[in-house]
């Protein structure tokens, strides 16, 4: 018989691939047919909240299962250091998260992007309005999650959709434990930057009478952080200069033969002047991220006998989160500046292609910029679900429907003060800076007020709706046939999914006069109310560089220019809606057998998935009689595919302690909703539109894995794997178009002028690339080999992965696939006693592209490791206390476009402690 592995103070998050996808949300039944090694046969587990029990309990987990997996153990209701559930999943071997202002938010499985991964919940695809198939796990409060195992060889059960791995949730039941179970804790937690202590609450409570159970779970936190930047420090071709009419063209060129002896020979041609390279813009920031989450989980179960069993899910949350943005920028590229002097320029660190950088230049009419921004994001989820598990005395049956939706509402908006003066600058160690130049007409842009004039205060609204429906049913037949005896049981199931997103988007910006308002265009920033930085975010004064200036707060924007009645309406043309119907029929069989001493264990078989995909929006088109402008127009189209899945997984115990694995398999991963959607995003700075593609196909992966697992005794595990994955059909940014024509305005509603813009859009790229690596496990409690050590141990994993995917540049610069790193690795040291446990962690993710600049030069974000400490104490067997510690070492967040010598990025988002206490009754 087999428990799911929950306890008073722990559980396991563990990668098990083995009918994983949905059976491990259920109560397994017992048989008296052959046991097959799944994990659904696992010997009752029984978790007592020792970190080391844990970790025991998890690779006992790791040997029984056909495939491969591995184990991790995050503890249960406020006992571990992580600030959502992104962050509990970092510790999985392979798995590692992107961040973003310090905080867990996405995550990638062995290096690969974070879109390769499928992620479910109680065996039901995840909705979070991403419109990806990527999910943002900081909607999710950890609290309410009991079980997660990463799958990183499927079988033919499973549901498709993760070439990196797929990530798979369980919320907790009622006969998950023995009895009446009652938890709660509290904790503060502190902000070093923002010096803010945020509250967080956790309860569980669960309790069975005779054939019935119930559960509930809830939690509540809020979460002040403050993050201080120098960002947006990007590479801008000299195209944007040397290209232009008039004067600002030809001084650009004079300025660069001048001073950097650069001859430009065509000032029209985009491939020799797009290697000219100059700073973009440099912006001072500082962030505060306010979030409120909550969530909670109910289940309802009949389970009469140890074969049947009935259960209804429940989960439900709300994540809302405001960002206050304060930017103090200056755009070198503005329409209507050039070189003034170049005072540094740099022909080497890049002159294997062909490009020089202008390190240090004054211009002559740098648009400085006061921006004061508001992100208000709120996010509602919910998922239902029931699952029924029977079985026989050679037979097991198993079903499941639900629902899982979000509905996201991101209502933003942008106070936009503008002051056109000749300013300097330059790249600096971290970031870059802006001064005053050596012009008389120069301004010190943080001390100014005056010389900034209202320009916008814009505004956009956002709303998603993100649905998905499914339904499997499942039959598992033990066999015991005297002509095939390794033959123990054969499987057939179908699964049906029903997935959709509808966009609704509207943007008005007032630039004048509001309906009963005076007109604010061109009024001076100084008029209005303004607040030194250091007031404006907590925590006070600015803590990357020595600046301090004031500007208006958001608070203070909304007020002033939301005239009563104000409402940003959607637009027609911007509608989407994207539907996606899959039916999969599976079957495979399981075999056991010996070859000469060796226990041989062996899942195979197909999946076959049928996807028919509908898509429905607007397309623009041009106005008549050669007039500019464009007109939204109502469009169509159906599509889908097929495809027949195979794998196989196979398992030889070579000695009692040796253990050999082998997998092979056919995946794929989905294009995301929102590339098939018709739509059009224009980025007029960019003169580019991005369009959707309804006739995206899916990327396909072929992939095989072998490894080694050597089991020491009292948990203690080493092992090894390789791994490798030729990627068919990448999801890639096209330039596929050009449209003429465009009107371009400025923010004042002038007209900037009539440019042809160019239309990327999402294509498949043509040819495989091939993705290989290698995994290394470590589990070892000191004490079996030193008894003086006893209570002390490790717990460390490793991947490393090397890949001939590239990107794609324009310039034909070398560039691995965005997202993609090479060397990720966790490590966990620990002790504990009977009373008193602790933790110290380091987790790290090496450097990877984040994103492509112009479609030109790849942006790197650096590797980035942080330590996180735990402690806890029981002062009672019903009183524990933690002491929690993330990124105690207070890194910074950083990045550069192609050499560390020209940052793009440089923040700090602090040090975190929490003091918590847990109670259970």
């Amino acid at each position: 018989m087999k428990n799911r592995i929950l306890g008073t103070t722990a559980l396991v998050v563990a990668a098990v691939s083995p009918f994983a996808a949905f059976a491990q949300t259920a109560d397994q039944v017992s048989t008296q047919a052959p046991a097959q090694a799944d994990v659904s046969q696992v010997d009752e587990i029984i978790v007592t909240g020792s970190y080391r029990r844990s970790l025991e309990e998890a690779v006992d987990i790791k040997r029984k299962t056909v495939g491969f997996s591995d184990s991790i153990v995050a503890t249960d209701v406020a006992n571990f250091p992580e600030q959502n559930l992104a962050e509990a999943l970092q510790r999985i071997p392979g798995v590692t998260i992107e961040r973003n202002r310090g905080l867990g938010q996405r995550v990638s499985v062995r290096g690969l992007p974070s879109e390769f991964t499928f992620v479910s919940i109680n065996g039901l695809a995840t909705a979070s309005g991403s419109g990806g198939r990527d999910v943002e796990f900081d909607i999710f409060a950890s609290e309410i999650i009991q079980q997660v195992t990463v799958q990183k060889s499927p079988r033919a059960a499973d549901e498709e959709g993760g070439i990196a791995g797929s990530v798979n949730i369980s919320t907790a039941r009622p006969f998950d434990y023995e009895g009446r179970r009652v938890v709660a804790a509290a904790e503060g937690a502190y902000n070093s930057i923002s010096e803010k202590t945020d509250p967080k609450l956790s309860f569980l409570a669960s309790d069975t009478w005779g054939d019935w159970g119930a559960l509930v779970s809830f939690s509540t936190a809020r979460r002040t952080n403050r993050t201080d930047s120098e960002s947006g420090i990007n590479f801008r071709p000299l195209t944007r200069f040397l290209s232009a009419s008039g004067t600002r063209g030809t001084q650009a060129q004079a300025v660069l033969a001048r001073d950097a002896g650069v001859i430009v020979q065509n000032r029209a041609n985009a491939a020799e002047t797009d290697r000219i390279i100059f700073q973009d813009k440099v912006g001072d920031r500082a962030y505060l991220n306010t979030q409120d989450q909550w969530g909670g989980s109910l289940s309802l179960q009949y389970r009469p006998s140890a074969e049947f069993s009935l259960a209804f899910d429940a989960l439900i949350g709300r994540y809302e989160t405001t960002e206050d943005q304060y930017d103090a920028a200056a755009y070198s590229a503005s329409s209507r500046s050039t070189l003034e002097t170049i005072h540094e320029y740099d022909k080497t660190t890049l002159a294997d292609y062909g490009m020089v950088v202008l390190r240090d230049v004054s211009y002559t009419a740098t648009q400085h910029e006061m921006l004061s921004k508001e992100q208000i994001n709120e996010t509602d989820y919910r998922q239902f679900g029931t699952e029924l598990n029977w079985s026989g005395d050679s037979w097991k049956l198993h079903a499941l429907a639900g629902y899982s939706g979000a509905e996201k509402t991101l209502d933003y908006s942008n106070l936009k003060h503008v002051a056109y003066a000749p300013s300097r600058t330059r790249w600096t160690a971290d970031g870059g800076e802006t001064i005053q130049s050596a012009n008389s007409a120069s301004i010190d842009m943080y001390n100014s007020p005056q010389s900034y004039l209202f320009e916008a205060y814009e505004t956009s609204l956002e709303q998603i709706t993100d649905d998905k429906y499914a339904a499997q049913i499942d039959f598992t037949k033990y066999l015991g046939l005297d002509v095939f005896p390794a033959l123990t049981s054969v499987q057939f199931g179908a699964r049906y999914t029903d997935k959709s997103k509808e966009r609704q988007y509207g943007a008005l910006n007032i630039q004048g006069t509001g309906p009963g308002r005076v007109d604010y265009l061109n009024r001076p920033m100084s008029q209005s109310e303004l607040t030194p930085i250091g007031e404006l975010v907590p925590g006070g004064a600015f803590s990357i560089r020595d600046l301090n200036w004031s500007q208006v707060s958001n608070d203070y924007a909304r007020r002033t220019f939301r005239y009563d009645g104000f409402s940003t309406p959607f637009t027609p043309g911007d509608y989407y809606e994207v539907s996606e119907k899959v039916l999969s029929l599976y079957a495979m069989a399981d075999l056991n057998f010996d070859i000469g001493p060796v226990p041989v264990s062996v899942n195979g078989g197909a999946r076959y998935v049928d996807t028919a995909i509908t898509s429905s929006g607007y397309h623009q088109i041009q106005n008549p009689n050669g007039t500019t402008g464009f007109t939204p127009a109502p469009i169509s189209s159906d599509g889908g595919y097929d495809k027949v899945l195979p794998s196989l997984n196979v398992t030889a115990e070579l000695t009692d302690s040796l253990v050999l694995r082998a997998a092979a398999s056919e995946t794929l991963i989905r294009p995301a909703l929102t590339d098939l959607a018709y739509k059009r995003t224009a980025s007029f700075n960019s003169f580019r539109f991005t369009d959707g593609n309804p006739n995206l196909k899916p990327t396909y992966a072929k992939q095989w894995e072998v490894g080694l697992e050597q089991y020491l005794g009292d948990g203690g595990l080493l092992a090894v794997s390789y791994f490798w994955k030729e990627i068919e059909g990448v999801v890639r940014q096209a330039l596929t178009g050009a449209v003429p024509n465009v009107t371009k305005y400025n923010a004042n509603g002038t007209i900037d002028g009539v440019y042809t813009f160019d239309v990327y859009q999402p294509i498949n790229e043509a040819g495989s690339y091939e993705v290989s690596g290698v995994e290394l496990v470590a589990v070892v409690p000191f004490g079996q080999f030193y008894a003086p050590l006893e209570g002390f141990g490790i717990n460390a994993n490793y991947t490393v992965l090397d890949s001939s995917l590239t990107g794609t540049s324009k310039l034909g610069i070398p560039t691995p696939p965005v997202g993609l790193a090479d060397n990720t690795y966790n490590v966990t040291l620990f002790y504990e006693n009977a009373r008193f446990q602790a933790r110290a962690s380091y987790n790290f993710k090496d450097k990877y592209v984040e994103a492509i600049g112009y479609e030109m030069y790849p942006i790197w974000r650096e590797g980035y490791g942080q330590v996180d400490l735990s402690a806890s104490y029981r002062v009672t067997d019903a009183i524990q206390i933690n002491l929690e510690g993330i990124n105690v070492t207070d890194e910074a967040t950083k990045g550069y476009t192609m050499d560390p010598s020209f940052p793009t990025m440089y923040e700090m988002s602090g040090r975190r402690i929490n003091l918590g206490l847990r109670m259970e009754f």
